[in-house]
C-alpha cells in the first residue's frame, strides 16, 4: 500500500537564479505576478496616456465649439450688418448734402461776415484761407478777430444757424477777452480772436479725384463797419 506524500515549499532553500527547479504553486504565483506587472505596465504607458490625449481632446473640442458658435453668430448677423451699414452710409451722405457745396462756399463766407456785421460786430480781421480736402468733405480755416458785445455775439451765432444751408463752425485756438477802456475798466464789449473752420462737401468728381486740385478761390470779406454806420 502506497501513501502520497505532499511537499511544502521550503522558502529558505529556493533558488531565484533556478527557476526551472521551482515548485508548481510558486512557478504559478511567479506567473501570476508576472502578468499583473505587465498589465500594469501596459496600462500606464498605453492607456493612461490615451485618456490624457482624450482629455485634452475634449477640452480642444469645447473650445472649438465656443468659437465655432461665435462665428456662426457673427455669420448670421452679418447680412444685417451689411444692410445697416449701407444705410448709415446713406444717411451719411444726406447729412453732408446739406452742407453747402463748392459754388455756394463764396457767398456762405460773405453770409458770415454779413450776419457779423449786421449784429453790430466789428470785423477787425476776416481772412479765409486755403480749403483743405478730406475723404468727403473740405475744411476752410477763417482767421478772425471780432469786437462785439455778448449778446452781440449771440445773435451772431444765432444768425449763422439760420442761414439757408447748414453751417458748421469750428473754434480752433479761440481766445475771448474782455476789452478795457482807458481807466483800466471793463468797457462791456469782448474780442474774439482765433480760426474758426467751416465745411463744404464733395461732389462725386471730387471724391473720386477726378476734380483738378487746389483751393477754392478765397472770397474777400466787407470791410470791418458796424452795421447802421453811415
Amino acid at each position: 500500500m502506497s501513501t502520497t506524500t505532499k511537499k511544502k515549499i521550503d522558502w529558505g532553500n529556493i533558488d531565484f537564479n533556478n527557476s526551472g527547479a521551482w515548485p508548481d504553486a510558486l512557478k504559478f504565483l511567479a506567473c501570476g505576478l508576472i502578468i499583473v506587472v505587465i498589465v500594469g505596465l501596459f496600462y500606464y504607458f498605453l492607456i493612461s496616456g490615451q485618456r490624457e490625449q482624450l482629455a485634452g481632446l475634449e477640452q480642444q473640442e469645447a473650445s472649438l465649439k465656443t468659437t465655432f458658435e461665435g462665428k456662426a453668430g457673427r455669420a448670421a448677423n452679418l447680412e444685417p450688418l451689411k444692410i445697416q451699414l449701407a444705410q448709415m452710409e446713406d444717411m451719411l451722405q444726406q447729412m453732408m448734402r446739406q452742407l453747402p457745396g463748392k459754388t455756394e462756399m463764396p457767398d456762405l463766407i460773405v453770409d458770415i461776415s454779413q450776419t457779423a456785421l449786421a449784429t453790430g460786430i466789428v470785423n477787425e480781421l476776416f481772412k479765409p484761407g486755403d480749403e483743405t480736402k478730406q475723404e468727403f468733405y473740405a475744411e476752410k480755416p477763417i482767421q478772425l478777430r471780432m469786437v462785439g458785445t455778448y449778446h452781440q455775439f449771440g445773435s451772431f451765432m444765432s444768425g449763422v444757424a439760420s442761414l439757408p444751408r447748414v453751417v458748421i463752425l469750428t473754434m480752433h485756438d479761440i481766445s475771448l477777452k474782455p476789452n478795457l477802456n482807458k481807466n483800466g475798466k471793463d468797457d462791456g464789449t469782448l474780442t474774439l480772436e482765433g480760426t474758426v473752420k467751416t465745411y463744404r462737401y464733395l461732389d462725386e468728381d471730387e471724391q473720386s479725384g477726378g476734380a483738378p486740385a487746389g483751393a477754392a478761390p478765397a472770397t474777400a470779406a466787407p470791410a470791418a463797419t458796424p452795421a447802421g454806420s453811415k
